[in-house]
C-alpha cells in the first residue's frame, strides 16, 4: 500500500478483487466488457470470458495492476502492468519493424472512472505501478501511450494515458509507432531493502 496525494494505491490481488470488480461493473465492463483483459496473452477473443479470465489471472498472481482508492475506500482507477510474456501491446506490427531493447515490464492499460477523470488518479496509478515494479526487482519498463499536446483527444480512447504523463514520470520517447502513438521507456531501479 502506497499513499499518493490523497489516494491510496494497492496491488490488484485476491484481497482487492472485489473493489476492482465493482469499479469495472460501475463502468459497464470497461470499453464494452473488456475487463482490462484484451492485452493479456492468455486472452482468446471470442473464446475467453473476460471477467472470469481476469479474476482467474488475478487470483493466480498472473495479472498485475496498481489500483487507486479514494478517501472513501472506493477504487477509482488502475495502471495495468506485467511482463512481455503476460501482456501484448498495441501497434505490434509497427513495433516489430524495429523493436527496442527487450523490456522487463510493460504498461498496457491505464483506466480512470468516468466521474473521476482529471483528478490525478492516472498519475497516482502510474506512480503506484512504478513503485510495485521497483519492489518486484525493477528493470526496463515500456508502454505505448499517445501524444495529446496540440490536439483534442477523447479520454475514453487513451487506453495507456498520454506520452506527456509518462514523460512527467521519467519515461523517454523511443520511437513513433502510430499517428499519435509512441514507444516510451524508463529504467526502474529495484526498491531498497
Amino acid at each position: 500500500m502506497t499513499e499518493r496525494g490523497h489516494y491510496v494505491v494497492r496491488p490488484l490481488e485476491a484481497a482487492s478483487w472485489d473493489a476492482f470488480a465493482e469499479l469495472v461493473e460501475r463502468n459497464n465492463g470497461i470499453y464494452g466488457g473488456c475487463w482490462c483483459i484484451a492485452y493479456h496473452t492468455a486472452y482468446e477473443r471470442g473464446v475467453s470470458d473476460p471477467r472470469s479470465l481476469k479474476e482467474e489471472l488475478v487470483r493466480a498472481g498472473q495479472a498485475h495492476a496498481a489500483l487507486v482508492f479514494d478517501d472513501s475506500g472506493a477504487a477509482q482507477g488502475w495502471c495495468q502492468y506485467g511482463s512481455p510474456e503476460e501482456l501484448a501491446l498495441r501497434h505490434l506490427r509497427e513495433y516489430g519493424k524495429d523493436p527496442p531493447p527487450r523490456a522487463d515490464w510493460r504498461i498496457a492499460c491505464i483506466f480512470v472512472d468516468k466521474a473521476h477523470r482529471n483528478q490525478g488518479i492516472a498519475r497516482a496509478a502510474l506512480a503506484g505501478a512504478i513503485d510495485q515494479i521497483a519492489r518486484a526487482g525493477g528493470g526496463l519498463v515500456e508502454a505505448i501511450p499517445e501524444v495529446t499536446a496540440g490536439r483534442e483527444a477523447q479520454g475514453r480512447f487513451l487506453f495507456t494515458a498520454t506520452v506527456e504523463l509518462f514523460e512527467q514520470s521519467g519515461f523517454e520517447r523511443v520511437r513513433q509507432v502510430g499517428k499519435h502513438a509512441w514507444i516510451v521507456s524508463r529504467q526502474v531501479e529495484p526498491a531498497a531493502g
